[in-house]
């Protein structure tokens, strides 16, 4: 038995004895897709945030896209997207769980893992450009790499928040109006940006909430009965008033009302959670498996919203897919991304037995689609995925050059 078990630990110690071949295979395989240099793609796009788009490269030229867009400070995302590059040049592009956990100790030091930062949207990012990499290296779509597509249709709800300049009724109505002709049948706003700041103002918060009412009500006029209307509270209300909030609500027949507060203390969403009658979403700023699980745990919501250029990645986003749906729960991914990122959430999301709806972020710039190559598609509310290795684009340098930050 002792020599049984020593011939067998020497053939898995050295399992190409016998073919040379595949070592030399093997070689080369790692030196062609060996992680080498990072590129920059940084385009303005308006006062909310611009979009940031690593492309990582390997030894052969491959390149690899990801979007680490909206941190708290797109100059130091740049310089953890640089340090990332220094810790894993010369690594295989498929050494995505070896960059999951070096990558949690550098953010770990550099704001923590409880907020965000500008070290995990960064770490999202980059591996978002591995997945792309892993993809192309083997001439598969992503979804194929995350089990293989079961969701045939991508829906997405048009968010006119980040596009609407006049916060007023009329104002959401008719940013409303355009994304339903351009075909949406499924719109967010958030109406309660404003609200001030000091609790103790019971005049203006009330005034304030009023408005928000009056702002979604004016939306869901404009689409009718027929379409679903969201909300995103935005975490601007504490307890009692949030479920005062979700009572206000239920004349609108909502989708589902949005964190309506803070994740802390969770008892309070879950609270709101089971009083309201419409489903609650949230979850857009938690980090990866650990941060869901207690907010899974303690049901603070029906829906949970990963953002995938938050969250720490694609796998990140799939693995908290599955511990959705072992709780019962749908997935439905945050993201008022660049086409990039909406591509690699989509990804993931359509090879998930819970995904919902994904999020648009409607009319920020006209030259969305023509970013990259080719352009994003959107027909009748639903994102065409292209049928091409990895997340399926390149970047349309005439396009980043000219609106470039």
């Amino acid at each position: 038995m002792i020599q049984r078990r020593s011939a067998l630990k020497g053939m898995i110690a050295a399992p190409f004895m016998l073919a040379p071949d595949l070592v030399r295979a093997a070689e080369k395989d790692h030196a062609r897709l060996a992680i080498s240099d990072i590129e920059l793609t940084h385009v303005r796009v308006n006062r909310r945030g611009n979009w940031l788009l690593p492309r990582l490269k390997t030894a052969s030229g491959l390149t690899g896209l990801g979007d680490a867009s909206h941190s708290p400070n797109d100059a130091q995302c740049i310089a953890f997207l640089k340090q990332y590059l220094d810790l894993m040049r010369g690594r295989s592009v498929f050494d995505i769980e070896w960059f999951r956990r070096a990558a949690a100790s550098i953010r770990a030091q550099n704001g923590g893992i409880s907020r965000l930062t500008p070290a995990v949207v960064a770490a999202s990012g980059f591996e978002q450009c591995m997945w792309d990499l892993q993809g192309k290296a083997l001439g598969l779509p992503a979804h194929d790499l995350f089990g293989g597509r079961i969701q045939q249709r991508i829906r997405l709800y048009a968010n006119i928040n980040r596009s609407t300049d006049e916060r007023s009724p009329d104002g959401f109505a008719a940013n409303a109006q355009r994304a339903v002709d351009a075909g949406f049948d499924a719109i967010k706003l958030a109406s309660f940006d404003g609200m001030p700041r000091d609790a103790a103002d019971r005049t203006k918060r009330e005034a304030s909430t009023q408005l928000g009412l009056d702002c979604a009500k004016a939306v869901r006029d404009v689409i009718g009965p027929g379409r679903d209307l969201l909300v995103d509270a935005h975490s601007n209300f504490g307890l009692e008033d949030g479920l005062d909030l979700a009572k206000r609500f239920e004349p609108l027949d909502l989708y589902w009302l949005e964190e309506v507060c803070p994740a802390q203390p969770l008892t309070n969403l879950a609270a709101i959670n089971n009083a309201a009658k419409m489903p609650t979403a949230g979850g857009e700023s938690i980090q990866g498996v650990h941060g869901f699980y207690p907010y899974i745990q303690a049901k603070a919501a029906d829906i949970v919203m990963p953002d995938v250029k938050y969250t720490g990645g694609m796998l990140e986003l799939k693995k908290i897919a599955a511990m959705a749906e072992g709780a019962g729960l749908m997935m439905s991914p945050h993201g008022p991304a660049s086409p990039v990122g909406n591509a690699t959430a989509a990804h993931v999301a359509v090879t998930a037995p819970n995904f919902e709806i994904l999020e648009f972020s409607f009319g920020e710039v006209p030259w969305r689609a023509e970013l990259v190559n080719p352009p994003e598609r959107v027909d009748q509310g639903s994102l065409i995925l292209p049928d091409q290795p990895g997340i399926g684009y390149s970047i349309n340098e005439k396009i980043a050059a000219k609106y470039a930050v």
